[in-house]
């Protein structure tokens, strides 16, 4: 299911996190396991922050993919199922048809 997880880390833990460069490995090692289709930097709320798309292809990815940002970036994440207009579109067509 394409997925859309939102990272959003408390600045303390983000700084300490660049100054000892575990947010680089992490984001590599989540980035290679997940091969997002699209990944954004920004800043929310006066934190860091990113979006990244991917295909989650089981509930079961979900510690993997949660954890490290929890534990060691002491983040807000959120799993959003999301469509691209090519899934808009196909569900649309579905429920014209019921």
């Amino acid at each position: 299911m394409r997925t859309m997880l939102k990272v959003t880390m408390e600045v303390t833990a983000g700084n300490k996190a660049i100054s000892e460069g575990s947010l680089p490995e992490i984001l590599n090692t989540v980035t290679e396991k997940f091969k997002p289709e699209a990944i954004y930097f920004y800043a929310h709320d006066g934190n860091r922050a990113f979006l990244m798309v991917f295909d989650m292809k089981d509930a079961s990815e979900i510690p993997s993919i949660c954890e490290p940002f929890f534990t060691k970036f002491n983040a807000k994440v959120e799993l959003i199922p999301v469509m691209n207009l090519e899934d808009l579109q196909k569900g649309l067509q579905a429920v014209q048809k019921s």
